[in-house]
C-alpha cells in the first residue's frame, strides 16, 4: 500500500513541470491574440481633456430672425477729388468724410452695420443694402443771404418711390429738427440724377443730402459735426425703424 502511494507521488512531481510549461505556453498565445484594454504606460483613469466631442448645431429658436440692416454711406468726393474749396483751404471732401465717419460710429452704437464708400467706389456697381446715403456739402462761394440750409433728394425715377419718399421725409424732418438749419428750396439735377442712383441695385433705396453751405453754414459744419451727424443718424434710424413721422413736424 505504501509503495503504491509513493509511486503516485512520484508521478505528480514528474507532471508538475509539464503542466507549468503548458500553462505558460497557453498564456503566451492568449496575450498575443488579444489587445490590451488600456495601452501600456497609460493610466486606467480617463482624462476628460483626451475626450473629443462633436458639437451639433442647436435648433434656432422659434420666430422670425432679426436681420441687421446694412447702410452704405458715400462720403462725397472721397477718393476722387476735393469738391468745393474755400479761400482758406477748407475742402468739402474733408467735411464730408468727417461727418460720414461720425454717422458710421453713431449707427454702430445703435447696432447698425454700415460702411463708408468712396465717390466712385467699385462697390457701388450693383450695391445692395437697406439704404444708401451720399453726404455732400454745398458751395463755399457767397451767393446771397439765402444760400444757407440743407437739401435732400432721391432719384427722379426709381422702382421704390414710396420707400424713397419715406427716406427723404425722415432725413428732412430729423435733420431740420436736430440742426436747426432750414431746408433750402433748390434741388439740382446733379442731386436727382446722382450717378450712384444708376449704379446700385434697384432694390437699394437711396438718397443724397447736402448738409449745408460751406460759407454761411461753416460754423456748424466744422465746429459741430457731431450735431450734423446726429441729425443724419436720426433720419436713417427713422427709416429703418419705420417710425411714424407724421407726428413730427416736417420743415
Amino acid at each position: 500500500m505504501a509503495d503504491t502511494k509513493t509511486s503516485e507521488t512520484s508521478k505528480l512531481i514528474l507532471y508538475v513541470p509539464i503542466i507549468l510549461v503548458v500553462a505558460g505556453f497557453l498564456a503566451t498565445l492568449f496575450t498575443a491574440w488579444t489587445e490590451p484594454l488600456i495601452p501600456i504606460g497609460q493610466s486606467s483613469v480617463i482624462n476628460p481633456q483626451q475626450i473629443s466631442f462633436t458639437l451639433v448645431p442647436t435648433q434656432a429658436s422659434e420666430g422670425t430672425a432679426v436681420m441687421v440692416p446694412e447702410v452704405g454711406i458715400v462720403a462725397g468726393h472721397y477718393g476722387n477729388d476735393s469738391g468745393a474749396i474755400c479761400p482758406d483751404g477748407l475742402r468739402e471732401v474733408d467735411v464730408n468724410l468727417n461727418i460720414a465717419t461720425l454717422v458710421q460710429k453713431m449707427l454702430a452704437e445703435q447696432g447698425i452695420k454700415s460702411e463708408i464708400l468712396q465717390e466712385f467706389d467699385p462697390k457701388l456697381s450693383g450695391y445692395r443694402s437697406s439704404l444708401l446715403l451720399s453726404i455732400h456739402a454745398d458751395s463755399c462761394v457767397f451767393i446771397n443771404d439765402e444760400a444757407t440750409g440743407f437739401k435732400v433728394a432721391a432719384a427722379l425715377s426709381n422702382p421704390k418711390p414710396e420707400k424713397s419718399a419715406r427716406l427723404v421725409t425722415c432725413l428732412r424732418t430729423h435733420y431740420a429738427n436736430t440742426t436747426g438749419l432750414p431746408q433750402h428750396k433748390s434741388v439740382t439735377n446733379d442731386m436727382t440724377s446722382y450717378h450712384a442712383f444708376n449704379e446700385i441695385d434697384p432694390e437699394t433705396v437711396a438718397a443724397i443730402i447736402e448738409v449745408g453751405f460751406l460759407n454761411l453754414d461753416r460754423v456748424i459744419l466744422t465746429q459741430k459735426p457731431d450735431l450734423i451727424a446726429t441729425g443724419i443718424t436720426k433720419g436713417i434710424m427713422c427709416y429703418l425703424n419705420n417710425e411714424d413721422i407724421a407726428s413730427t413736424p416736417t420743415p
